[in-house]
Order: C-alpha cells, then sequence, then structure tokens
C-alpha cells in the first residue's frame, strides 16, 4: 500500500488566503478550494486543516465539518487523473458496475479501507489516477456517464474507457 505523504504547507501560503479572504462571504470556503487546488495532490491534509482553524481561530471541527460537507473537498491524496463512475439508476442498469469493474481491474486497484458505504476511492500507488463513484450525474439520457479530469463521457463502454486511459498513460510516460 502506497503511503501518501503531504509536503508541509507553506505558512506565507496560508496567511496570504486568510489575509485575501478575511471578511468575505464563504471566507472558509474560499480559502479550503484555494488551499486544496494549491496542494502537491489536490487534497487538505489533517494538518492543514488544524493550521487554518487555528489561524482563524475557529475550532477544528467546524473547518473539518465544512470541508467533509462539500464532496468537492479530498481528505485524501488524489492521483494526477481522476475518473469518476456515476452509480445512479439510469447508468446501474446500463452497466456501470461492469466499467467499474473493468477500471479497477485495468489500474491495478484493490478495495480495502477505500469504501464508505457505496462511494468508493481508490488511487494508484503511483498516484497517476484516482477512481470515484458519484451518485448521480444527472446525465441521465447518456447513461452510463464517467468523468475524466473533469470531462463527462456519455454512453460509456469498457473500450472507450480503455482508449482514454490508455491516452492519459501515454501522456504520462512523455511528460
Amino acid at each position: 500500500m502506497a503511503v501518501h505523504l503531504a509536503k508541509e504547507l507553506d505558512e506565507s501560503i496560508l496567511e496570504s488566503l486568510i489575509k485575501k479572504y478575511r471578511g468575505k462571504p464563504g471566507m472558509l470556503l474560499s480559502i479550503l478550494e484555494d488551499l486544496q487546488n494549491k496542494s502537491e495532490n489536490k487534497f487538505l491534509s489533517e494538518n492543514t486543516l488544524k493550521r487554518l482553524a487555528e489561524k482563524l481561530k475557529i475550532a477544528s471541527s467546524q473547518v473539518y465539518s465544512v470541508a467533509t460537507f462539500y464532496t468537492f473537498f479530498n481528505l485524501k491524496p488524489q492521483g494526477k487523473h481522476t475518473i469518476v463512475v456515476c452509480r445512479g439508476t439510469a447508468c446501474h442498469t446500463r452497466r456501470s458496475k461492469n466499467i467499474l469493474e473493468f477500471l479497477k481491474k485495468s489500474l491495478g486497484l484493490k478495495e480495502d479501507e477505500a469504501r464508505v458505504g457505496e462511494k468508493i476511492f481508490l488511487t494508484t500507488p503511483d498516484n497517476k489516477f484516482t477512481l470515484r463513484t458519484v451518485a448521480c450525474f444527472g446525465q441521465c439520457a447518456l447513461a452510463p456517464v464517467v468523468e475524466v479530469d473533469g470531462k463527462i463521457y456519455g454512453l460509456m463502454t469498457e473500450q472507450k474507457i480503455s482508449k482514454i486511459i490508455n491516452k492519459l498513460s501515454k501522456e504520462n510516460k512523455t511528460k
């Protein structure tokens, strides 16, 4: 199992974000979003959340509560590429589970502690891919739906997702 170590948060980044958003509506959300975007693996570490709470002089539980309420925030390191498989009813009936199983096998992922209820969150040991599930994208007419790096792909098949993964893997090797 890969060990994910968060780089220490640069104190000046935290200070500048607090200064930038202080007194503005949604200050905490905005700071968390910027912190996640500046993180190497697009996530908010426990240390980052604690330090933010200290700097804002609010309870750590309040910061954690906001970070866990919104699905946009990640508390675990993300891969360079994110693949999200819809598990809504329309996608399920059109075999999104088969696509999910194909992806797990293709990326060499094993489910262990990565399952939270029905949601799946898995990252490859090399941090190249993160595979997640979502309850519904609201794109039922295009079922089954998969999102790759923020782009929605409808009428997905194992062959189509395989081509996308191969393309992303080749891009990673040339960079």
